[in-house]
């Protein structure tokens, strides 16, 4: 979807932290195809550093501090992206898991994680969907995990949470493909070189060895394909893993 003016739309990336992450490389690879970007999250500091590094090597981008599960922020989110082009793509693109055995879960960390991965992608896209309906299309892409499919022993809050979100990419895909918005959802299987793992399990990335983790840029190559699909041919779901992962 492009402007009258056959400018690229604009980009929302809910969920960008670190410029070593998933969200940051999802603004980097759309950016270089001349979309203007919105990255939000919720740790100022770190947004302001990517944004910087975005800004630095010439891409039009705005920085929205907020919180994705809070329907105000959303909204906020959106209109940041309007400001700047039509809405094109927004990719919601939680990630935070914390693993304990079931019985020393809380409730608050049972919730904090629905709150980040399934409402948070439920008030995306109810933020999001009346701006493509009006505008005839666009794209949204959640990132799952593998927990998305299958619970492991003490990942109970994450697997709950995310396959939440697996539904209602599902639901959304058949609800409102026919309508020209293009769902889909990331299936991540695997370590992600990025900033969290290298900083928390260095010993994780020496262990996998050469491209034995996924690579953040071309994570954000898929989504960009992704988005690029003629819709005779689009994907609801697909996965991703290293070559070298067992599965």
């Amino acid at each position: 979807m492009t402007d009258k003016m056959g400018a690229p739309g604009a980009v929302l990336v809910v969920g960008v932290g670190a410029s070593r992450g998933v969200g940051a490389a999802l603004a980097r690879r759309f950016a270089r195809e001349g979309h203007p970007v919105v990255i939000a999250g919720r740790n100022a500091e770190k947004l302001q550093a990517t944004g910087a590094e975005l800004k630095a090597a010439g891409a039009t981008v705005a920085i929205e501090v907020g919180d994705g599960s809070v329907a105000e922020d959303a909204r906020r989110f959106v209109a940041a992206a309007q400001a700047l082009g039509p809405l094109e793509v927004v990719v919601h693109n939680a990630g935070s898991n914390n693993p304990a055995p079931f019985l020393k879960v809380s409730q608050e960390r049972f919730e904090g994680h629905w709150r980040e991965h399934t409402l948070g992608g439920f008030q995306t896209a109810q933020a999001s969907i009346p701006v493509f309906l009006e505008q005839g299309g666009g794209t949204l892409i959640f990132t799952g995990a593998s927990g998305s499919l299958r619970g492991k022993a003490n990942f109970s809050p994450f697997a709950a949470a995310k396959a939440g979100v697996r539904a209602l990419a599902q639901s959304l895909a058949r609800e409102f493909g026919p309508q020209n918005i293009h769902v889909a959802h990331v299936v991540i299987d695997g370590g992600i070189m990025g900033e969290r793992l290298i900083t928390l399990a260095p010993q994780w990335v020496e262990k996998s060895g050469p491209d034995g983790m996924l690579d953040i840029d071309a994570i954000a190559d898929t989504y960009w394909v992704l988005h690029q699909q003629h819709r005779s041919a689009w994907t609801l779901e697909l996965d991703l893993r290293p070559w070298a992962e067992n599965f």
